[in-house]
């Protein structure tokens, strides 16, 4: 690319009349010493292109006085601190007038002739820009190319790369460390940290301009700069950042603020004259940050009006990190309220194993109101769900969190399936006449190899069967939670062991590419395929199975997010599982100790005897003192033994110490002594008390 070619060219630029206000932009950017106003006959450009698009880059401070600081009543009284408020500036009623005709370039000899010969500037160096056209081009040109980055990196690099080589030849960007965020108000000192800092290629570095005499290594600006750097309180730094206004390195604020910025070695990379400029970053509320241009010694030095060009880059810079910063602290504050709504482990019940996946939707609408959930129930069952809110915010993860926790509470009650969909739809219609979300529910019970099965206008589930038959379960859809007055429906069906169930969200199956129903026919095909991989008789493994149903999700698939839940059910064989009615007498402790030792002695764990008769008898016990019906007692042999004791009597047990003349009161201390777990869930018909021994 040619070297004497501006970086961006706009297509148009606007001119200001004579006389405009210094306030205005276009004037300032455009007017000139000694400029004057062409007459119609005069060569200037036409009027067709001197009104172009219509595109001005937004307004900079008022021009700068003799010094390069600004006039002595040009500093705006409500910046005496870093993080005041920038001071608003009355346009006066003189200020708008009508459009002008358009003006000629007023005409430059020897800066032409610069341009048009290349005479007179160093090899591989960028041709100055005019004094009035040029930098307007260029400033709207910048402008654009750093409003298009989105977070804080994309844009320190775009107005780097808007600056070097065609306003100047290196730039150093400093921002404050932490960045503040809002309204929020730093603690601690001021703390500017160099972010990046770009320059011309080593490959046209012939003239080493910028590097001390010295020529240290590496010869990076940012080897020869302090990283850090703490402003002081009434320091010359301060200063100058509270000045807001671009200064020339060589005026008498800027010669104390910049070694104080730069360090001592990276003092030695300022030129002199007026090549380099000192340019503070402010945002909405505060200044965030410094810049620095450079320029060769051997390059024109800058002029008055481009203080101008540099508050322009500068102030567009900062109101772009401003916005980054916000946008990502929104983001972090989303994907934080989703994911911790979300179960962070999966319980491990017994007869069933279970692996979840979940996946944010794409950056433009990552926050969604997907979930998952897995809730061990009495009688080794588990409740398995999974749902989703309708709409991509905040407020879809908030209600999401909601409607899970009203989940957990119904599951722990024990309700069937339809009534716990029954109770979310009321709970969704108190939240809000639009909060609608689909939702299945299902309960799997390990020692009967069933599961009950209610859908609220959700996605079938599908069962994989351990020959790798793939088959989506025909479920009533029903209606979506939140439009009330419908009912629910329950099935039940066979869940053989070895068998898995796939709950999934409709972001895994449904996408502008293809329809909910095609989707699940490919979930379907990839399940069955993916199963003949490990043979007929041993299902593919659990996490690895996670992996490959996500791999079918295609470039334009990440529109939603995506929860999914695998169940592998692994079921209780009926050996295993012993189960009795005991009448509430006074004999059923005796008659529950002798049936859990015969149990005992025929599984071959004897050694557990003394223990197991200990604990039962005192639940036991304590069930028969408030019962009125049959007791139930129930031993499970499964990675452990598990021991459960059903009454009719919804009052759950509470851990007390009993007193030195108490008669009774020890049993569950007993019990939480001596069991690996224990606890008590209340049913729709009473309770149940449970403990878990390790096996020897």
């Amino acid at each position: 690319m040619d070297s004497t070619r501006v970086t961006e060219q706009p297509t148009s630029f606007e001119r200001p009349q004579a006389g405009a206000s210094p306030v205005d932009p276009r004037g300032a950017l455009l007017r000139t010493p000694g400029q004057q106003r062409s007459t119609p006959g005069g060569s200037g450009l036409p009027e067709a292109q001197a009104r172009g698009t219509g595109e001005t880059p937004a307004g900079p401070p008022v021009p700068p006085g003799p010094d390069g600081t600004g006039s002595e009543h040009s500093q705006p009284a409500a910046a005496e601190q870093l993080d005041a408020p920038p001071a608003r500036v009355k346009p006066s009623v003189g200020d708008h007038r009508p459009r002008p005709a358009p003006e000629g370039i007023p005409a430059q000899p020897g800066l032409e002739q610069e341009r048009r010969s290349g005479q007179g500037l160093p090899p591989g160096r960028p041709t100055p820009m005019r004094r009035d056209g040029d930098r307007l081009r260029f400033v709207g040109a910048a402008t654009r190319r750093i409003a298009r980055g989105i977070d804080l990196d994309e844009i320190v690099m775009g107005l780097c790369r808007a600056t070097v080589p065609t306003f100047s030849d290196a730039i150093l960007v400093y921002l404050r460390d932490p960045l503040p965020v809002g309204d929020e108000r730093p603690a601690g000192p001021v703390v500017l940290r160099l972010r990046r800092t770009d320059r011309i290629p080593e490959e046209r570095d012939t003239d080493g301009g910028f590097l001390p005499v010295f020529q240290p290594e590496p010869s990076e600006l940012s080897a020869l700069t302090a990283e850090l750097c703490e402003v002081r309180p009434g320091g010359a730094l301060n200063e100058v950042l509270r000045g807001v206004r671009p200064v020339f390195a060589d005026a008498p604020a800027a010669r104390a603020a910049l070694p104080e910025l730069l360090g001592e070695e990276g003092e030695s990379i300022i030129p002199g004259g007026q090549r380099a400029i000192l340019a503070p970053l402010r945002g909405r509320r505060r200044v965030i940050g410094a810049a620095v241009f450079l320029r060769r010694p051997e390059r024109i030095a800058f002029e008055a009006d481009d203080l101008l060009v540099a508050a322009q880059l500068a102030t567009h810079s900062a109101l772009g990190i401003d916005k980054a910063v916000l946008y990502g602290r929104e983001a972090y504050i989303a994907d934080e309220l989703q994911r911790t709504m979300l179960p962070e482990t999966l319980p491990q019940p017994t007869g069933v194993r279970l692996a979840s996946r979940y996946l944010p939707a794409a950056e433009t609408a990552r926050v969604g109101g997907d979930w998952y959930d897995a809730i061990p129930l009495p009688g080794s069952r588990v409740a398995l769900v999974v749902g989703d809110v309708m709409g991509h915010s905040m407020t879809s993860a908030a209600i999401m969190g909601q409607l899970r926790t009203t989940a957990q509470t119904l599951a722990g009650l024990d309700l069937p399936p339809q009534e716990v969909l029954h109770h979310l739809d009321e709970q969704a219609q108190r939240l809000g006449t639009d909060r609608m979300a689909t939702c299945l529910y299902a309960v799997y019970d390990p020692v009967s190899h069933r599961i009950t099965i209610a859908n609220a206008g959700h996605p079938p589930p599908v069962l994989l069967h351990l020959g790798g038959r793939a088959e989506v379960l025909r479920v009533p859809a029903g209606a979506p939670i939140g439009v009330g007055g419908v009912d629910f429906e329950a099935v039940e069906l066979d869940a053989p062991a070895g068998a898995t169930l796939l709950l999934y969200t409709d972001g895994l199956v449904e996408s502008r590419l293809r329809d909910v129903w095609t989707g699940i026919e490919q979930l379907r095909e990839k399940l069955a395929a993916t199963a003949q991989l490990t043979g007929p008789d041993h299902p593919p493994p659990l996490e690895a199975l996670c992996d490959e149903v996500l791999d079918m999700l295609g470039p334009g698939d990440r529109d939603d997010d995506i929860a999914l839940l695998a169940a592998r059910f692994d079921g209780i064989a009926p050996s295993d599982v012993a189960y009795w009615f005991l009448e509430p007498e006074d004999a059923a402790p005796g008659r529950a100790r002798r049936l859990a030792r015969r149990a005992l002695a025929r599984w071959g764990m004897e050694e557990l005897t003394d223990s197991v008769e200990l604990l039962v008898s005192e639940v036991v016990t304590n069930a028969v003192r408030y019962a009125s019906r049959p007791i139930t007692l129930r031993l499970l042999r499964t990675d452990v033994l598990r021991c459960e004791v059903g009454d009719d009597v919804p009052q759950l047990p509470r851990l007390r110490q009993a007193r030195a003349t108490d008669e009774g009161g020890r049993g569950l201390y007993l019990v939480n002594r001596m069991a690996r777990r224990w606890g008590a869930t209340r049913l729709s018909t009473g309770k149940v008390v449970w403990f878990e021994l390790n096996r020897i």
